[in-house]
């Protein structure tokens, strides 16, 4: 898995920097690796009406429902901040919303990549990230 975690880290960072980003300054991308072998990216989309903004994590696992998949193995984060004139390290960890939806389609096993640079991230599942969470699988169990 090492070669197809470089791709999807490269790919991520590559997606922030697609990043629209005008409010908070902060460009997020991800890069998410379906069952099929097939990786799809996403950037965050910000709008003037908060709410109405989407998530990188979002935009890429919709993206690639869109196009039919809808098993996951892997997501890679990337997440950097115009305003930040430091060269620490940042990890872009996914929002409550942006967990929720993984968990929608995702084991709890989901390899979750959160990147700082190419040579710089740290590993997590989706069950860490988002414990006892609620989704189809739960509600299979419970009928």
């Amino acid at each position: 898995m090492g070669k197809i975690k470089n791709k999807l880290i490269k790919q991520a960072i590559n997606a922030s920097r697609e990043s629209y980003a005008p409010y908070s300054k902060y460009r997020v991308g991800a890069a998410i690796l379906g069952e099929s072998g097939k990786i799809y990216s996403g950037c965050n989309v910000e709008n003037a009406s908060y709410g109405a903004t989407i998530c990188a994590e979002r935009t890429a696992a919709v993206k690639a429902v869109s196009e039919g998949e809808t098993k996951f193995i892997a997501i890679a984060i990337h997440g950097y901040s115009e305003l930040n004139s430091s060269s620490e390290s940042e990890y872009a960890f996914p929002c409550g919303i942006c967990r929720q939806v993984l968990n929608e389609f995702c084991d709890p096993t989901l390899l979750v990549l959160l990147v700082s640079t190419e040579n710089d991230y740290l590993e997590r599942s989706l069950g860490e990230l988002l414990p006892d969470g609620f989704g189809p699988a739960n509600l299979n169990n419970k009928l």
